[in-house]
């Protein structure tokens, strides 16, 4: 075991030495990357009708490659899933992921290559450890079991050398041994189809472990670790697993979930740490404990490019390389990947916080705001304000969604908030006046249109019922794993349904 430890430190440490070489050379490596993806683009069926024999530079690129949404590239997925080949990526493709994004009800299968696993995922989670362990030279991490709480896998119809499952549920199947030896529960428990049936499974094992790691979304974290609590008898989960010492998140912002976090884990020595982690690729993590941002992966076969919010609706906007971007700035993020995604529109957007070394944030999604009347209130705001708010009101939200309401022509718009409080204020009003005022601080446009009620009246609150937003997830088949609430929407759909079953 001893031996097997050695090994593992010495791979950390080369990770490490390659973190430190990207984080000098970050435009070479990306570069080294831009090259790599066109030569294998050429021999593909998409490179072939965009002309890659003829692409140099990125800016030959952008020239000849349209920006791509996934309703671009599902032909050729349909065509992956009935077995053709060297259509995205000149390598066969057995692996789709199965995503239904944060606002989209349609289900997408992005395909995950060998060689997206393999430098994109896999590097990325090795250097987010390597990282981690160069900040903690005692950690237990690889003397206990690391929890991961995975999706579920969907058979294929179509064939069966098509593994079709969430991101997670890919990952787990293909983990290298170290990393198999030392997670629970087993691969068959972790990826059970029903989420009902792994809040009964899942802790009956893990419960009664040497759990050192818990990994994923965090509000499903949160529901499994008060299973456990109710199934061992406990006060908090310090006392279930005493060595407990790390929580790598994402998915969702975790400020409207760390205080709980850390009412269940008491006590020093627990570390948070953020993952920009994707069906479509491992794109960033922190890097550093004592800071909140994430330093954004540039070796593991992705190629960014960067588009301001405001260009997304011209007919053709323009991208910037990293080279070009700028800090505060909120960009749509544009990949290219090592499984065949070509200047992909993932849907989120991102702010720089740090420039050389590179390191962002997730700021929204581009379909997640909300735009009534030139108020641009994106996800990151509204995060903000609503922790802002519950610090001041002694308050905790479960979970939140949020939708204009138009009043006609003569009356001013407003937003209207659902919350499902964890602990709700003793005083609605305070904590919406709060909110608002937190809201006009970080955001001009949203201030402005604010000037004495006249574009945008003061926001309304809904009590949503315990359970609700839950419930509405399960109705939509999307229960555990990566799926999240959507907390922005310019339009009324997605508010209306969930007003219809809090009633």
């Amino acid at each position: 075991m001893f031996k097997k430890f050695s090994l593992l430190k010495l791979a950390f440490s080369r990770r490490r030495r390659a973190l430190r070489y990207f984080k000098k050379n970050p435009l070479l490596v990306q570069t080294k990357i831009f090259n790599y993806l066109i030569k294998c683009g050429r021999q593909t069926e998409w490179g072939k009708k965009y002309n890659y024999d003829q692409i140099k530079t990125p800016r030959d690129f952008q020239e000849s490659v349209p920006i791509s949404s996934y309703e671009d590239i599902q032909p050729y997925v349909e065509r992956l899933l009935r077995g053709e080949n060297y259509l995205l990526w000149p390598k066969k493709i057995n692996y789709f992921s199965k995503s239904s994004g944060t606002t989209g009800s349609k289900s997408k299968y992005i395909p995950v290559s060998k060689e997206a696993l393999n430098d994109c995922h896999y590097r990325g989670g090795r250097s987010l450890f390597a990282s981690y362990f160069a900040q903690n030279f005692n950690s237990n991490l690889l003397r206990g079991q690391n929890f991961a709480l995975g999706g579920s896998r969907q058979f294929s119809e179509i064939g069966a050398d098509k593994y079709i499952a969430d991101v997670s549920v890919i990952l787990m199947k293909n983990l290298p041994w170290w990393a198999r030896l030392r997670r629970s529960p087993h691969f068959s428990v972790a990826c059970l189809p029903e989420w009902e049936d792994k809040l009964v499974r899942i802790p009956e094992i893990i419960a009664y472990q040497n759990i050192v790691s818990l990994s994923g979304v965090p509000s499903w974290n949160l529901v499994l670790a008060k299973k456990i609590l109710e199934l061992t008898g406990k006060k908090n989960l310090r006392e279930v697993w005493p060595n407990l010492e790390l929580f790598v998140h994402g998915g969702t912002s975790f400020k409207a979930y760390r205080s709980q976090f850390e009412a269940l884990i008491p006590g020093p020595g627990m570390h948070y740490l953020e993952v920009y982690n994707a069906s479509e690729g491992f794109f960033a993590f922190q890097d550093d404990l004592n800071r909140s941002d994430m330093l954004l992966f540039l070796n593991g076969g992705v190629f960014y490019e960067f588009v301001l919010l405001e260009e997304l609706s011209k007919p053709k906007p323009k991208a910037l390389t990293l080279a070009e971007v700028e800090l505060g700035k909120n960009y749509a993020l544009l990949i290219s990947t090592n499984a065949g995604l070509w200047r992909y529109l993932i849907g989120d957007t991102v702010k720089f916080t740090s420039l050389y070394p590179f390191r962002i944030i997730i700021s929204g999604r581009t379909k997640s705001f909300i735009n009534a009347c030139g108020e641009e209130l994106v996800v990151e705001n509204a995060d903000r304000a609503v922790k802002a708010a519950c610090d001041y009101c002694q308050a905790e939200v479960r979970e939140y969604s949020a939708a204009p309401i138009y009043n006609g022509v003569a009356g001013a718009a407003r937003h209207q908030w659902l919350f499902e409080f964890a602990h709700s204020p003793k005083d609605l009003g305070k904590f919406m006046e709060i909110l608002d005022a937190e809201l006009k601080h970080l955001n001009s446009d949203y201030e402005a249109k604010r000037h004495k009620n006249l574009n945008l009246a003061f926001p309304e609150i809904i009590i949503a019922r315990d359970n609700l937003f839950y419930d509405w997830l399960k109705e939509k088949r999307r229960v555990g794993g990566q799926a999240k609430i959507p907390r922005l929407s310019n339009d009324r759909v997605i508010i209306e349904e969930l007003l219809l079953m809090n009633n």
